[in-house]
């Protein structure tokens, strides 16, 4: 379970599971539709990483009752422990430089309900910051070889730019409501305590 890969996925899992109890097919589906948007997911991975986290104690398997049973084989249902809640708990208190890069940002994202405020402010922060790292090697990179490109080269790269353009107001947006949400949670409780 170590490595960017392994920790994406271990996230969704476990933020998968939280949400409710599911059998591995089920999983699959929810997990293929969640980092579907975001990457590639491969099926092989995701039998050893519910491996990996039973052994460490974060979900456990229950076998459903006998009437259940699809088909000739019962269905395990994974369930998150308490011992899995705090390590989700754990997983979505980092805001590092992992959680704003490309592997793991939408994962991330997906989960921020889950999220402290001030935690997804600094991710949010984060990937602005490296998104805006991107836009200028790709405007420097464009201006050295604009001439030397053939036009739809240098389409793709402008699409490219817009692309990270785009984000990047989007984060600005993000990153506006979020600072305007917690000046109005200030505001509340600052109301509570005066009555």
């Amino acid at each position: 379970m170590t490595g960017s890969r392994g920790g994406v996925l271990e996230l969704a899992v476990l933020g998968s599971l939280h949400e409710t109890p599911l059998h591995g097919y089920e999983l699959r589906k929810r997990l293929n539709t969640l980092l579907g948007m975001f990457r590639a997911f491969s099926y092989g991975s995701l039998y050893p990483c519910l491996k990996g986290l039973l052994n460490d104690g974060y979900i456990i398997e229950e076998q459903p009752a006998a009437d259940v049973v699809l088909g000739r084989r019962s269905k395990i249902v994974y369930r998150l422990t308490a011992e899995g809640k705090e390590r989700l708990e754990e997983l979505l208190t980092e805001a590092g430089p992992s959680a704003w890069e490309d592997e793991s940002f939408g994962i991330r994202f997906a989960f921020f309900r889950h999220t402290e405020a001030e935690v997804r402010l600094r991710i949010l922060e984060g990937r602005r910051s490296r998104l805006e790292e991107r836009l200028d090697a790709f405007r420097t990179a464009l201006t050295r070889t604009r001439e030397r490109l053939d036009s739809y080269t240098l389409e793709l790269q402008r699409h490219g730019l817009e692309s990270v353009e785009r984000e990047v107001r989007w984060l600005n947006e993000l990153i506006d409501t979020e600072r305007a949400q917690a000046v109005r949670d200030k505001s509340d409780e600052t109301d509570e305590t005066d009555d």
